[in-house]
């Protein structure tokens, strides 16, 4: 039982996800419970130390109570979220169960490799209607990252946008960077950032622009021929920084 617990006038007690299932009613006398608390049950279960709920995920922590709550909010081994943007996908688990979830439930194109080359083909770019295009994971340096490349609308404009998102947390993504390009007709654009963490929403980091975003008129332009189809060529490739001990600096490891 955690706090906060209520009594009723008879001294029963109940914790309060219980006291709402009962509709006020103390289960054990029938009283009403009122919003009475039983302090002295309150500081008992305070004093307490358990185990992170995520224990079964890895966690070894052990902490008091109000402690317990703050840490499992940002615990490093709570579950992920299906990092899958065409749907409201439920699904949580670890990275190994995400990853076999993604390819067997989504059917997503997996890769191997620190490096791309895809085309995105639309036989009539003028329906954007927020539609997800593609996703692909590739497997880089051990770990899987999650290519998104799709259409959105943009005040007035439609835009494409391709980015990439660690599957892992924010600070392991801090390891990698990576390079989006896209061209045609003797143009190209050019994108190199941090992957973003798949802590962070599918749709918190496409509302950022935290990649590389084409307009319309210039996807149409990179297309070339009558700019009635969208045929676009994005590369890039993923590398892991390295700290050089000597300089304290740090210096890329390409992986062709």
């Amino acid at each position: 039982m955690y706090p906060p617990i209520h009594q009723c006038h008879n001294g029963h007690t109940i914790c309060s996800t219980c006291k709402a299932r009962v509709h006020n009613r103390c289960p054990t006398c029938r009283q009403e419970l009122g919003d009475i608390r039983c302090l002295a049950l309150e500081k008992v279960a305070e004093s307490l130390e358990l185990p992170c709920k995520f224990g079964s995920l890895g966690c070894p922590e052990i902490f008091p109570y109000y402690s317990k709550l703050k840490h499992e909010a940002a615990c490093n081994f709570r579950p992920y979220n299906c990092p899958y943007a065409g749907s409201e996908c439920a699904a949580v688990g670890d990275i190994p169960y995400l990853v076999t979830h993604l390819r067997d439930d989504h059917k997503v194109d997996m890769h191997s490799g620190c490096t791309f080359n895809h085309r995105y083909v639309k036989s009539n770019p003028r329906e954007v209607e927020n539609a997800t295009w593609m996703l692909t994971v590739f497997n880089c340096f051990g770990q899987y990252f999650c290519l998104h490349f799709e259409a959105f609308q943009l005040g007035m404009a439609p835009v494409y946008m391709a980015f990439l998102r660690f599957m892992g947390d924010e600070t392991d993504a801090q390891n990698y960077t990576y390079s989006l390009e896209v061209g045609g007709n003797g143009r190209k654009l050019i994108w190199e950032g941090t992957p973003r963490s798949i802590r962070d929403s599918h749709r918190k980091v496409r509302d950022s622009h935290d990649g590389l975003v084409i307009q319309r008129n210039m996807a149409l332009f990179f297309s070339g021929g009558d700019r009635k189809e969208l045929k676009l060529r994005v590369t890039g490739r993923i590398w892991k920084e390295q700290q050089n001990p000597d300089e304290g600096a740090c210096i890329p490891n390409l992986c062709s």
